[in-house]
């Protein structure tokens, strides 16, 4: 858990889209003079609550409104403010609009500081707060009469567009119970209630063993509890935020217990009102006061969670993930992804890119015959992530097309489609290679006719082992070299299995008189790319597919150049997958739904020079690991079907070990 610590990066949780629900009362003086320390109900508060002089205009954090019982949702792009039958909401480009009253004057607009969102002073006299203070040195507003009951939550597509939800009523309280104050030597300061109605009648969860010389020297109140709970897919993002008027006394990582279907917190010094609520994702949160601070428990069924803790002002935060449908893949994260991984979106069309100094692009394969998620084949090579491969024969799990994994070519070229390859530095190449294996010896050369496992009495066939696979045949001979030999390793007639990553040729001796027969007969073994449009002669891996989408930074199709056929299922509008380069760095595009032709317009017009379209379809997937609670992130929306190949971005040092 990364508990106890102040992650700037969460700052001022703006994601949370939240605030919360409800009503109370009454009239506010407008004039004020600047930054002033705030206090509410005669209670001063911490600093983090005190006005800020902002643009001219003196202001008050959104997030502290609820204490003065106003329900907001506090989202930039449609600000809300609620008290009572009067409501502000403002807009960018709108300004403010005024429900239940009239404006009666301009009203400054929000100020974003220190990842809060701010509103001048008079929107909360418009709204009819209560002030008994207001000097030079004090700001006083009168406690409210009841705090928000609800939150104003994100809308399950995502937090641009919160929704009300309607508050859980908790049960009636039980008078016979009372909280017992903490043990501290300073007197406790007045409580500002939490959102939630108390119940002290529940039972208290059992907070973690303490330190027995653990001393109380400050005591601070829970004063308001924030959810906010976001659906992005099927991935449920809750956020829960206490906040404190002061900082706990005992670092909070000491007090944290992992309990069967969620986790218990103890807060030494600090009080709080009994209580328990159904959150809006069906967890159950329960706050109990003991002799010596607060306990909280979260029963999350099987949510994954973690909490840290942020200061200025002091608040404690659990983020809860749960992965409520499995039939769905997991979403990407745009807000945690590895170093050196850049993610964009436009429309329908999804890019990652990888910083090349970082990440080296590969062609990883499943064991010949068999097909595997892509997810799995980026595991199996120590990638961070992966996008599907070339064509292949879904019954037979072999690919149609060219595959090359480290200088060897393991599946033939159908010499017309687009193909896609990189350097052993990482280059990617675009273009049509027609590479064939070239042996020669002093007999001198002769050209390799194809690539499979089966052979042929007519042909000159090669295999590229793999510790399983039978090659040869009667009367047929099979020589073994390995990769880099000048001369062969073995020589046998009739049915071998080649060991793995040993170059095997079959022929039969009567058609191929002067290839050698022996070991150790002089043999080289050449990979002749035969291209004159990019330096294949440097490629190490590479993947045909097609068509090529983009080329110089224009839409290139050509289905005739490539054999397609355009009134066939492999040109119909469905989902789509690519292989190119942003500003040279190579990329993965996922295009969600649309014919070649779209998706080459918008690769284009998004500024990728180069792109070579996968397999797409049902084969079409973009993973990258990581993701919501590490459960890993995909671009396509629905799951797509295991594959034979696909192109894995490994980490440089990962890549130099394969």
């Amino acid at each position: 858990m990364k508990f106890g610590q102040n992650r700037g990066r969460k700052a001022e949780v703006r994601t949370l889209g939240l605030g919360l629900l409800v009503l109370v009362a009454a009239a506010l003086l407008a004039g004020t003079a600047g930054a002033r320390p705030t206090a509410i109900g005669g209670v001063r508060q911490s600093a983090g609550v005190d006005s800020k002089l902002l643009a001219g205009t003196e202001m008050l954090a959104v997030w502290t409104l609820p204490r003065l019982g106003v329900s907001v949702r506090n989202d930039p792009l449609d600000l809300r403010l609620l008290l009572g039958k009067r409501e502000l909401r403002y807009a960018p480009g709108q300004g403010w609009t005024a429900l239940g009253f009239a404006l009666g004057g301009p009203l400054p607009a929000p100020v974003t500081e220190g990842g809060s969102l701010h509103v001048p002073l008079r929107a909360l006299e418009l709204l009819g707060v209560r002030v008994l203070t207001d000097t030079p040195g004090l700001l006083g507003f009168a406690a409210p009469v009841s705090v928000p009951t609800a939150t104003l939550l994100p809308s399950d597509g995502g937090p641009e567009r919160p929704v009300i939800r309607t508050p859980v009523a908790a049960p009636p309280p039980a008078p016979a119970a009372q909280p017992v104050p903490p043990a501290s030597p300073a007197p406790a300061p007045a409580q500002t209630p939490p959102r939630i109605q108390p119940v002290p009648s529940l039972p208290a969860p059992t907070p973690p063993p303490l330190v027995p010389t653990l001393s109380v020297p400050r005591v601070a109140n829970l004063d308001t509890v924030r959810i906010s709970r976001t659906l992005y897919r099927t991935v449920e993002v809750q956020r829960l935020v206490l906040d404190l008027s002061a900082p706990v006394s005992q670092t909070v990582s000491q007090t944290v217990s992992r309990e069967t279907g969620g986790l218990g917190v103890f807060l030494p010094g600090v009080t709080v009102t009994g209580s328990q609520q159904t959150l809006p994702g069906g967890d159950t949160l329960t706050l109990t006061q003991t002799s010596s601070g607060a306990a909280l428990r979260l029963t999350t069924g099987g949510g994954r969670s973690e909490i840290f803790t942020l200061d200025d002002p002091f608040r404690v935060v659990i983020d809860t993930t749960t992965y409520t449908d499995a039939s769905v893949p997991p979403p990407l994260n745009p807000d945690d992804l590895p170093a050196g991984v850049t993610y964009r979106s436009r429309g329908r069309l999804h890019l990652l890119s990888f910083d090349p100094a970082l990440f080296q692009p590969r062609v990883v394969s499943a064991p010949l015959g068999r097909s595997l998620a892509v997810a799995e084949l980026v595991k199996s090579a120590g990638g961070v992530a992966g996008v599907n491969g070339g064509y292949f024969d879904p019954r037979s799990s072999l690919p149609v097309d060219l595959v090359a994994v480290g200088g060897l070519m393991t599946a033939a070229s159908l010499e017309k489609r687009a193909t896609v390859g990189f350097t052993a530095g990482g280059e990617a190449l675009f273009g049509y290679p027609r590479p064939r294996y070239v042996l020669s010896g002093p007999f001198g050369s002769v050209t390799v006719n194809s690539v499979r496992a089966t052979p042929s009495a007519a042909l000159l066939t090669a295999f590229v082992g793999d510790g399983k696979t039978v090659v040869g045949g009667t009367g047929l001979t099979t020589l073994l070299l390995a990769p880099g030999s000048a001369s062969v390793t073995r020589a046998l007639t009739g049915q071998i299995t080649p060991p793995a990553r040993t170059l095997a040729f079959t022929f039969d001796p009567t058609r191929f008189p002067a290839l050698p027969r022996e070991a150790g007969a002089p043999l080289t073994v050449t990979l002749n790319w035969q291209a004159t449009d990019a330096p294949w002669e440097n490629a190490v891996d590479a993947l045909s597919a097609g068509p090529l989408l983009v080329q110089g930074g224009r839409v290139a199709l050509d289905p005739r150049r490539e054999g397609f056929n355009t009134a066939a299922g492999v040109w119909r509008p469905t989902r789509q997958s690519a292989l190119g380069t942003v500003n040279g760095q190579p990329t993965i595009a996922y295009f969600e739904y649309g014919t070649p032709e779209a998706f080459a317009a918008a690769l284009a017009g998004a500024g990728v020079r180069d792109a070579v379209r996968m397999d797409s379809g049902s084969s079409a997937t973009a993973y990258l690991q990581g993701g919501y609670a590490g459960l890993g992130a995909y671009l396509n929306t629905v799951w797509s079907q295991p594959v034979p190949n696909a192109i894995v971005f490994v980490p440089r040092g990962v890549a130099g070990q394969k």
